[in-house]
């Protein structure tokens, strides 16, 4: 890196690492379609409603424990993505 300024494409190439790890992370967090429903909350052992396991195949969590990982990892991203553009502007 000469002179302080990063190489051709080197913005180009950080944008598109940090979609694809976006796109593998969501991917990461679909139910497999293929493996079978949990019939009770692996979390909290709540049943899981018939309905749920028809229309998300492969779900192993319910509602309440499903939204609650979900905040959990907006509020992971939120503090990810605050580091990644601090670490950007030195």
């Amino acid at each position: 890196m000469a002179g302080g300024f990063a190489k051709d494409g080197a913005v180009q190439d950080q944008i598109d690492d940090t979609v694809n790890d976006a796109v593998d992370q969501i991917r990461s967090r679909l139910p497999d379609s293929d493996s079978e429903s949990a019939t009770e909350c692996d979390e909290c052992g709540e049943p899981i409603p018939e309905e749920r396991r028809r229309i998300f195949p492969g779900v192993r969590l319910c509602v309440r424990c499903q939204e609650e990982l979900d905040q959990e990892q907006r509020l992971a991203d939120l503090f990810n993505r605050r580091g990644s553009k601090d670490s950007q502007l030195r």
